[in-house]
């Protein structure tokens, strides 16, 4: 199975006149504008048959590959170097990667992009023209999947061995259309054409995953050991598609390996000829629906079966490939495993790889379970990114029973052994025990135990995240193990989210410091000695209107509205849930409006509001506050007394090419939800490196972004953390809104039906959520104080020089936020990997 591979590693240098003649070949591979053209040709009227005044879809892809070619070089030499060196690797287990597109993004690592776009105009055609061409990859929906991708940026270029481990959707979770201000679901066919012409498929490393039946166990006649063996129900395969991932400017190209589901049987011929036409595939759709669907409506129990097989296809999948790896150069020995590998689990949802880890040393390597836990135990490392107790997976015993019924036997005896060492530490004390069991009350097995359990190292993503959970959410298994926790604030890649995405300013500090900041980001301090540069504030605004110029045109498409680009362009994008209170951007919102029909207008500061955003299927809350944006934003547009004073829009299918548009043209982040929910946050941060200034609570890495920034450059406002703990059991809203003239005018336009007339009744239960004493995101406790603080932003707005001022201090205090600063405290705290420069013959 693994001789091809074997063979190419220990493959050995080729005679001379043969090497002259592969570096021949290589060297037609050039990066100068005149090899570019000619490649690309070759590839339109060659491969894909087609002439330049093809659709933009055909040059994508003839653009791609010419850059795909450029990468196999050096990924054939990242991975050789990485295997060959034999040293420490680490593995980066994720439901999402949300990579958005690729090419810009290959472009400007590869340092390509200009000779390509010169390549390009000599042909007539436009390098941004043929970007639009490649769909965002649907292999995530938000920051969890986005932080994954800037992840796996940042190792590449900090030269990094990590392969980064994923599912290989063929729909995204969904395309966002707004009907009547209602958000409907539509397939996201990222993969319509069939291709992706960033992947390549490995089906020689394909490995079989199983579901179902029952264990038996037995005595090994030899050795007297009891040997269980899981007599499967369900074979699947997974086949590998790998992606690459380039380090910026250097040789490195790291490897996205995604796995896809396919039937072990292929289908049914026999029943086919007999006409049993749907019978004959079913066992082939039932494999491939595995893979189908990111993020399965989990509302129905066929669903949340579908999410469970998904998570275990992923770690089964990935566990097996890395043993097969590491027996193909250690055989049996896995004596130092540990020191050679580490599985970086991002949240919950690959906890089973504890479990998964567990069976294939135990049942399959026959290691004792004391040798087999202290491998497990001592490579896997857990990020939880949630405060959210509803947030962390919990599934039933019934559940696992049925799909994975040797590794419930795994976790009660996972768990029969931990609660010995709880009773060791605290005798008696049952309430904890049940508190830290790995199954509840309710017979339900808590995926973040198993992953606490399980893990050396326990991380948090932002400071006060990290506190929380050591204070709260984890106490219990602090109190235990506090040499396990540890804090790894987020970050997001400057690459993309600046260098890419605001090209304006990439070419104002490249002049202003040089580029090093592009791998240095704090670098990016230095512009605070023009913070008092008049000339540089006026190139400073100059940039930052091409941002909001490019935000205003991306709104006038797909919304029709149209914004003037002397307003403040407020914005708030993100998953639309409760605690991120859209609720209450869109209370202020209804205030404003309030005053402009009052005619209470001094001093005037117009605004541009955009709010975007995806709600889960089954949310249907999050779905009813869509549709009060768009209810209130037709009311505001359409008021000819409202005028240019007032904008807002609901902007449909948000996602990571719109967000690079966003970014660029934003000058009030919104970061509003409820202090202490927030794990982290990444948009936060994008928007601060783009010169974005926030209105935020104390929560997340809002609290490091104010830290970082200057609170006179920081808008807070709204209860802290603790406060809002304390208010618990307390909280009145009546009494907030009785204490407040402006809120019960808010309150009475909605009562009364002002942003439905035609729709009676449809936001009666938004109005009785935020109006319940039990709350638990106290909107309106901070209605008083985002208000006020809305209004300093206003006078700050007014005031051009201040403005751009405190603009500019935002980018030059960003620089702790790029995630090669993350990416290398894991390194330093966590992984302990070295890095391995890789060379590439010229």
């Amino acid at each position: 199975m693994y001789s091809d591979e074997v063979e190419f590693l220990a493959a050995p240098e080729p005679e001379a006149d043969k090497k002259e003649i592969i570096e021949k070949a290589l060297r037609c591979l050039g990066d100068d504008e005149e090899s570019l053209s000619t490649s690309f040709l070759h590839y339109l009227y060659y491969t894909f048959g087609r002439y330049l005044e093809s659709s933009p879809y055909y040059l994508f892809k003839a653009l791609s590959y010419i850059i795909r070619d450029r990468l196999m070089v050096r990924w054939r030499e990242t991975w050789l170097s990485h295997h060959r060196a034999d040293e420490k690797k680490a593995y980066y287990l994720s439901m999402e990667f949300l990579i958005g597109r690729s090419l810009g993004n290959n472009l400007l690592n590869l340092g390509l992009e200009e000779n390509v776009r010169h390549a390009l105009e000599e042909l007539g055609l436009k390098l941004e023209e043929i970007e639009e061409a490649e769909r965002d990859a649907g292999l995530g929906n938000g920051g969890l999947g986005r932080l994954a991708a800037c992840f796996m940026d940042s190792c590449a270029t900090l030269e990094l061995p990590v392969t980064g481990y994923g599912l290989r959707y063929k729909y995204g979770m969904f395309h966002q259309r707004i009907q009547n201000g209602y958000q409907v679901e539509e397939p996201d066919p990222w993969l319509r054409h069939g291709e992706y012409p960033w992947e390549v498929q490995r089906a020689d490393y394909t490995v079989s995953v199983s579901f179902g039946g029952s264990t038996r166990m037995y005595k090994d006649p030899y050795s007297g050991r009891l040997i269980v063996h899981w007599d499967q129900g369900e074979e699947v395969l997974a086949v590998p598609y790998d992606v690459p991932i380039a380090g910026f400017r250097n040789a490195t190209v790291n490897t996205l390996r995604l796995w896809s589901a396919e039937s072990a049987e292929g289908f049914d011929l026999s029943e086919f000829n007999a006409g049993s036409y749907f019978e004959a595939v079913a066992e082939k759709n039932d494999a491939e629906t595995i893979t189908m669907v990111l993020y399965p409506n989990d509302a129905s129990e066929s669903g949340k079966e579908l999410r469970l097989r998904q998570q275990y296809f992923l770690v089964s999948a990935s566990l097996q490939d890395v043993l097969r790896h590491w027996k193909r150069q250690h055989g049996d020995d896995f004596s130092t495993f540990v020191e050679s590998n580490v599985f970086q689990l991002n949240d919950t949802h690959p906890s089973l790889a504890v479990a998964e880890l567990m069976r294939l040393l135990v049942d399959q390597e026959r290691l004792e379970w004391d040798e087999a836990w202290r491998i497990v135990s001592n490579c896997m490392a857990y990020t939880n990114h949630t405060l959210l107790p509803e947030a962390l997976e919990t599934w039933s015993v019934g559940l696992f029973q049925k799909l994975l019924p040797r590794h419930l036997e795994i976790i009660y005896e996972i768990n029969r052994r931990f609660l010995s060492v709880v009773s060791m530490k605290w005798p008696a004390d049952a309430a904890r025990m049940q508190r830290m069991s790995l199954i509840d009350p309710h017979d339900r097995i808590r995926m973040a135990h198993l992953a606490l359990v399980g893990s050396f190292s326990v991380n948090g993503v932002a400071a006060l995240h990290s506190r929380l959970l050591k204070e709260g959410l984890f106490r219990d298994f602090y109190e235990l193990w506090p040499e396990r926790f540890n804090n790894k604030t987020n970050g997001v890649t400057p690459r993309r989210w600046l260098a890419a995405a605001n090209p304006g300013l990439r070419v104002l500090l490249n002049e202003t410091i040089n580029d090093g900041w592009l791998t240095d980001l704090s670098l990016l301090q230095q512009l605070e000695e023009k913070a008092d540069d008049e000339d540089f504030l006026v190139r400073w605004e100059a940039v930052h209107r091409q941002g909001k110029q490019a935000l205003a045109e991306l709104v006038r498409e797909r919304t029709g509205v149209c914004f003037s680009l002397d307003s403040l362009f407020d914005v708030q994008v993100k998953r639309i849930h409760e605690y991120k209170r859209q609720l209450l951007n869109v209370l202020h919102l209804v205030h404003l409006y309030a005053r402009i029909k009052a005619e209470e207008t001094d001093n005037w500061t117009s605004r541009c509001v955009v709010i975007g955003g995806k709600a889960a299927p089954g949310y249907v809350m999050a779905k009813q506050i869509i549709k009060l944006i768009n209810s209130v934003a037709t009311v505001i547009n359409h008021d000819p007394e409202v005028g240019d004073r007032l904008k807002l829009v609901f902007l449909p299918d948000y996602n990571v090419s719109a967000m690079e548009v966003i970014c660029a043209g934003t000058d009030l982040s919104e970061q509003i939800s409820t202090a202490g929910k927030e794990a982290s946050g990444t948009g936060n941060m994008k928007f601060m490196m783009n010169g974005a200034v926030t209105i935020g609570t104390l929560d997340g890495a809002n609290v490091e972004i104010r830290e970082a920034v200057g609170e006179e450059n920081f808008f807070l406002f709204g209860l802290r953390a603790e406060e809002v703990e304390a208010q618990k059991g307390s909280y009145d809203p009546q009494s907030v809104i009785d204490a407040d003239p402006d809120l019960q005018r808010v309150m009475e336009l909605l009562r009364s039906g002002h942003f439905n007339r035609f729709e009676p009744g449809i936001f009666d239960d938004i109005i009785a959520s935020v109006t319940a004493p039990g709350d638990p995101w106290m909107t309106l406790a901070d209605f008083r104080s985002y208000v006020d603080t809305q209004e300093e932003v206003a006078t700050a707005f007014r005031d051009r020089k201040r403005w751009n001022r405190m603009s500019l201090l935002n980018t030059a205090h960003s620089g702790r936020f790029s995630t090669d600063r993350t990416m290398e405290e894991y390194n330093r705290e966590i992984w302990n990997l070295r890095p391995i420069k890789v060379s590439v013959a010229e």
